[in-house]
């Protein structure tokens, strides 16, 4: 099985370091209970006893993905990078609530998910930014394959990413780019009270 192992074998090897047709539906209130707890926290800070001087958070180390865009490689564990980075952004840089960052980080994880898994590529790059009221999720790869939001049933075990993106996200969708695409999300900011 020489295609497995030459499949495993580009998963192990390490990348170079990280260089410095929409959607519409309406729907109910854009802050709802999340499905699932598990994106409840994520952490921003490095762990207790990183030594003084070294990065203290996920924009330190990779990069800030609201200032340019943040490359990281294409492997299952990139996903909770991209959740940090998420988070340290919306809450941190932006200000936003904790609440309201739930939902960008799950955006961000099915984006990535999908990336990682359908793309093929060894790399992908996040984005994000905010004008007029939304803030908007990137995530290029150089796969022009597009995303297909399949019908779920109940019992399905995988095939939910774009059936949770298109029921969180105030717009979705796809931008073809001469190399690549562009698969993108935005929400609406919530207003203060």
């Amino acid at each position: 099985m020489a295609g497995l192992e030459d499949t495993q074998q580009l998963h192990r090897e390490q990348p170079a370091p990280p260089a410095p047709l929409a959607v519409r539906r309406p729907h109910g209130p854009l802050l709802r209970p999340l499905p699932s707890p598990a994106y409840r926290s994520f952490p921003t800070a490095a762990p207790a006893g990183a030594e003084g001087g070294a990065p203290s958070g996920p924009v330190e180390l990779w990069g800030n993905p609201a200032v340019g865009e943040v490359r990281l490689p294409s492997r299952p564990e990139s996903a909770g990078t991209a959740r940090r980075l998420a988070e340290s952004v919306v809450v941190g840089h932006w200000g936003m609530s904790p609440r309201f960052a739930e939902h960008a980080v799950l955006l961000v994880s099915e984006l990535v998910g999908n990336a990682v898994r359908h793309t093929g590529a060894r790399t992908f790059g996040l984005r994000m930014s905010r004008r007029s009221g939304r803030i908007r999720i990137e995530v290029r790869d150089p796969s022009r394959a597009l995303p297909c939001l399949m019908p779920v049933r109940d019992m399905d075990t995988s095939g939910r990413g774009l059936f949770l993106i298109d029921q969180v996200a105030d717009r979705w969708g796809v931008d073809l780019l001469p190399r690549g695409k562009c698969t993108w999300v935005e929400l609406r900011v919530p207003e203060r009270g």
